[in-house]
């Protein structure tokens, strides 16, 4: 393995921001490549800084790099200037840390965060030298291996993967490690490859589509079937019981550059028990599974120490709802005023989950922003979507802030949900306005940006089964919103079009492959960035195959269809999912269940786990969204291990 530094650093004077190339960050490893190391390359689909502050990479990457047989490096999509001159100049995709050609590694392992990358993942193993279908791949070739969130309907990049790995990755990869150490060891002989993917796939967790045969008749999948008896006719995700024994990155990496999210990341807990039916993130990574509030501010301390940022954000899918947020925050900012004291954000925090005083001490002084997400317009869409905020929520959360010195918020809603009217599209702009006028109760400069998103229903949800809303369709939802705003109301969308197509993605099979490869072929890279998508490329490689873009998207599914996914699981019970589709329908909002009976999701009776949660204070009959005080100043502060019924 020899660097390639000689060669690209000639170029970096030819392209915007060379350091996205360069590595050199503070709390990287120095990788020590040696026999009987599997050499693994973590990828990130998209440009380095979008990618560097990714937290699942840089904990493999120290989980890797701890093992004795194994090291890691890091690469990120090039961007298409510096793509250029490398295809020019016959230069390979490398790493960042190193700049060894990515073929030499024996894992290319790439972070899916969402369906829009896939044409950076074929881009990049193109790059790489590596044969983009996995059939066509030598012994010597890398194995090709994705995970993350959109992993977990691979099928559309079943063609192109050797290996996909279901849910959580910090045990796995270290299993992963151990086949491919052996298989390395053995001289990786011809016919050996379909060998190590055979065993690869009797881990826990990890699908290998080369594995299964799937058929098809006329549009329909009608069976997915393993090829051999010892490969496991479903694939389970896998999931870290005890997060306090993962307390990673202990090394959290500081670029030289500008880079989204240029804070320290520290996750506070994994999981979500709120249950909004159009949220994957919290289907697929239940149960959740709090990290110790001291461990917490420990790895802040360390973090902020070895980094030097002064801003530390606390990661989560619902923040607010840590049991210990309130004392970890304190411990951050003991004084505000403070010249250089740290400041903290909470990404994720939720209207009944708000407490203006936690946003104060957040704030350090600053009073820049808040954003918030009802995500519905009307109560009775909320209901549909179990998104259970009631417009007292939300207004009494926003007359506090602007109360306490805030002048500007940020809404984020969906368009497209399922059983929405244009009553309850134009209430959206009605509740905008709500917030704008108790704005100007309290200053003149009191505004409200509405950002609306087009809904796209995903694999492992309730909405699994719903027809999403076409381009023309949104884009005239979007127009009612915009018609209905008043004054101090800014409304902002994301483009209807580039919906469709993660839709295509999201849910599509085998067959959709060529779609993305043809996509791929005719220039499309960097789909998710606006100035290189085009909708008519999907469109058009979809009529090319003889494919339906109706049929992959605006369909609604039946409870008896074969789903692509049918064969993967994030632990859901098919049977809780379909029922919570149809109390969508009946617009019946289902409870938080930390204060509520087991419903039976399957997730924790199925794998034996244990919600740790915060023990609240339960709103009156149950249920949220009631205007209570639910936040966590109401909770015994001690987070508590609940264990749920069994499956009856």
């Amino acid at each position: 393995m020899t660097s390639l530094w000689t060669r690209v650093e000639p170029l970096l004077a030819r392209v915007r921001k060379p350091a996205r190339y360069i590595g050199c960050e503070d709390g990287a490893i120095e990788p020590r490549h040696g026999p009987g190391k599997v050499a693994w390359l973590l990828a990130y689909p998209d440009v380095y800084e979008v990618g560097l502050p990714n937290q699942g990479l840089q904990i493999l990457y120290e989980i890797l790099n701890e093992r004795a047989d194994a090291v890691a490096e890091r690469t990120y999509a090039p961007w298409v200037d510096l793509e250029a001159l490398m295809r020019e100049r016959s230069i390979p995709l490398f790493s960042v840390d190193t700049h060894r050609a990515a073929s030499d590694f024996d894992v290319i392992a790439f972070n899916l965060s969402a369906e829009l990358v896939y044409t950076n993942v074929l881009n990049m193993i193109d790059l790489a030298g590596v044969p983009i279908h996995a059939d066509r791949r030598r012994p010597d070739d890398p194995l090709v291996i994705v995970g993350g969130h959109a992993a977990f309907n691979p099928e559309p990049l079943a063609d192109f993967i050797d290996v996909a790995v279901l849910g959580e990755g910090e045990e796995v990869v270290s299993e992963i490690t151990e086949i491919v150490r052996e298989w390395k060891a053995s001289g990786r002989t011809e016919g050996s490859r379909d060998a190590v993917l055979r065993a690869l796939s009797k881990v826990p967790g990890v699908y290998v589509p080369s594995m299964y045969e799937v058929e098809y008749e006329r549009e329909r999948t009608m069976s997915i079937t393993p090829r051999y008896p010892d490969v496991p006719s479903l694939v389970v995700k896998r999931t870290v019981s005890d997060l306090a024994e993962w307390d990673y990155p202990r090394r959290p990496l500081a670029p030289l550059t500008e880079v989204v999210h240029d804070r320290l990341a520290v996750e506070v807990f994994r999981g979500c028990t709120r249950g909004c039916r159009f949220c994957q993130a919290g289907m697929i990574t239940r149960p959740v599974r709090e990290r110790p509030a001291e461990q917490v501010r420990t790895m802040i301390t360390r973090g902020l120490e070895r980094t030097g940022y002064n801003e530390v954000s606390l990661t989560s899918l619902s923040t607010a709802d840590f049991s210990g947020v309130e004392s970890v925050v304190s411990s951050i900012v003991p004084d505000p005023t403070a010249c250089g004291a740290p400041t903290v954000s909470l990404p994720s925090l939720r209207v009944d989950a708000f407490t203006v005083g936690l946003a104060a001490q957040v704030a350090s002084g600053r009073r820049s922003g808040l954003t918030f997400a009802p995500e519905a317009g009307t109560w009775r869409l909320r209901t549909v979507i179990n998104k259970l905020i009631t417009e007292a929520d939300l207004y009494g959360a926003v007359e506090s802030a602007y109360a306490n010195g805030w002048s500007r918020m940020k809404l984020y809603f969906l368009t497209g949900l399922p059983t929405e009217t244009d009553d309850d599209t134009r209430g959206i702009a009605e509740l905008a306005a709500g917030c704008v006028a108790i704005g100007k109760k309290y200053t003149s400069r009191a505004n409200v940006t509405v950002s609306l998103g087009g809904f796209v229903p995903k694999a492992h949800t309730p909405f699994q089964w719903f027809g999403q809303n076409g381009v023309d369709e949104l884009r005239r939802k979007i127009g009612v919103v915009r018609s209905a705003a008043s004054k101090g109301v800014h409304v902002k969308w994301h483009d209807p079009a580039a919906s469709l197509a993660e839709g295509v993605a999201s849910r599509g099979d085998r067959r959709v492959g060529r779609v993305i490869e043809r996509v791929w072929r005719e220039g499309g890279t960097f789909q998710e960035w606006s100035e290189f998508f085009r909708l008519d490329r999907w469109t058009n490689a979809l009529a090319a195959e003889g494919l339906d873009v109706e049929w992959f998207t605006t369909r609604h599914r039946d409870e008896n269809e074969l789903l692509p996914w049918e064969h993967l699981s994030a632990g859901l019970h098919r049977d809780f999912l379909w029922q919570d589709w149809r109390a969508a329908l009946d617009e019946h909002g289902l409870p938080d269940c930390r204060w509520t009976p087991c419903y039976d999701c399957g997730v924790c009776t199925g794998d034996g786990l244990e919600h740790v949660v915060a023990s609240p204070i339960p709103p009156a009959g149950g249920s949220q969204g009631t205007g209570q005080d639910l936040s966590v100043g109401g909770r015994v502060p001690e987070a508590i291990p609940v264990r749920l019924g069994a499956r009856t």
